[in-house]
């Protein structure tokens, strides 16, 4: 084992390593949603011309603290016909594997939990669970709002980890290893994998919000007409571990973001000093990861709801076709030319731009079968009315 900075023994620096890997990973989780939600709150005031919070504490920071220990305070009810074990398990098989997420997120250099060669199947893998969790709590709710909360967001989550698998494999094909660490390493300076992979990116990013629940893909809580969906029986602190789990989520997609496809804690200054490179590492990669944070939030007061079929078309009929034709089109150039990234650049950038020239075909096409149909049914409508 190599020694810590300063000369430490590497016994007692592997431990210290991980004491500060535990002590990121829960600050960035309960700080850190006390923190979303007070930017979410602000920020979609500022978009929709609203003031957001302002009295509770100066600027109204302490709104968030105080909404923390109004839910500890509160009951925890739960509807006599609800399956007990299974609805209080709920909370905790959602809120789990986003925490165990944090084990192998590199937040600067030797500053991992667990640096596991296969970092990057070990997040998919946990990130896959969450469906679990959602689904447990729609049904043990006995509750039909729950229950299709909890369906649709089995269909959600299941089909958007193809696209948001398919992309990272694109990214394990350049990079050659599914080690976290060694993602961050092979993007040293400005060689970020966003010039490499701009696609995979995109895709990826996509998926995200829907794994994430987050709008334009929040059918499984949609308010407007499932009530709360799979989280309508639940109140108090597991109501509130829900929340938490979900902003953790967002944190752990723009963490994997950061890592895969921006550097990660690279940045100026890093490697100055072996104890200054990692505090500046830990800024870097905490800068990056809440900027991704503040697009999650800016799509939410930006873009509506999809419909659910509209939801799993985009998934099956588009993005799947075109993270399958990306990862065939790197895959070939990596085995053409496998000692430059150049043509695998060029031919993501392509894919890109073709990608974004056929969203607008797609939503014309889209556009004119919904005016047919509505132009078949006004003309059934007036032959009826005619021939009663």
């Amino acid at each position: 084992m190599a020694p810590g900075p300063f000369g430490l023994d590497p016994a007692i620096w592997a431990i210290l390593r991980l004491l500060l890997s535990l002590l990121l990973a829960v600050g960035l989780i309960f700080n850190g949603a006390l923190a979303q939600i007070y930017l979410e709150r602000k920020i979609q005031a500022i978009i929709q011309d609203r003031v957001g919070p302002i009295h509770t504490g100066p600027w109204g920071l302490l709104q968030t603290f105080a909404d923390a220990i109004k839910l500890l305070g509160k009951e925890d009810i739960r509807a006599k016909l609800t399956d007990h074990w299974f609805f209080l398990a709920a909370p905790a098989i959602v809120f789990s594997p986003m925490l165990a997420s944090y084990v192998v997120i590199p937040f600067a250099p030797g500053v991992v939990g667990a640096d596991l060669n296969i970092g990057l199947l070990y997040l998919t893998t946990l990130g896959s669970m969450t469906v679990l969790g959602i689904v447990i709590a729609g049904w043990a709710s006995n509750n039909k709002y729950s229950l299709i909360g909890g369906l649709r967001s089995a269909g959600q989550l299941i089909s958007y980890e193809v696209p948001q698998i398919l992309s990272l494999v694109t990214v394990v094909l350049v990079v050659g290893s599914l080690s976290m660490t060694k993602m961050v390493d092979s993007q040293p300076g400005f060689e970020i994998n966003l010039l490499v992979l701009p696609l995979a990116f995109v895709t990826y990013f996509i998926a995200g919000l829907a794994e994430t629940n987050r709008n334009p893909f929040d059918l499984p809580e949609a308010e407007s007409e499932l009530v709360a969906g799979f989280l309508t029986e639940y109140s108090g602190m597991r109501w509130g571990l829900f929340f938490v789990a979900e902003y953790g989520e967002v944190t752990v997609v723009s963490a994997i973001v950061t890592t895969l496809w921006f550097g990660g804690w690279h940045g100026p200054l890093t490697d100055i000093h072996p104890l200054l490179g990692p505090v500046l590492g830990v800024l870097w990669f905490t800068l990056k990861t809440y900027f991704f944070v503040l697009v999650f939030m800016w799509i939410r007061a930006t873009l509506p709801r999809f419909r659910i079929d509209q939801l799993m078309s985009l998934c099956w009929k588009f993005l799947i076709p075109v993270t399958l034709v990306n990862l065939m089109v790197t895959a070939v150039l990596v085995l053409a030319f496998p000692t430059s990234k150049i043509p695998v650049a060029i031919a993501n950038w392509i894919l890109l731009f073709g990608f974004a020239a056929l969203i607008p075909v797609v939503q014309r096409r889209r556009l004119s079968a919904v005016r047919h149909r509505l132009e078949q049914r006004r003309e059934l409508a007036l032959a009826t009315e005619r021939s009663g």
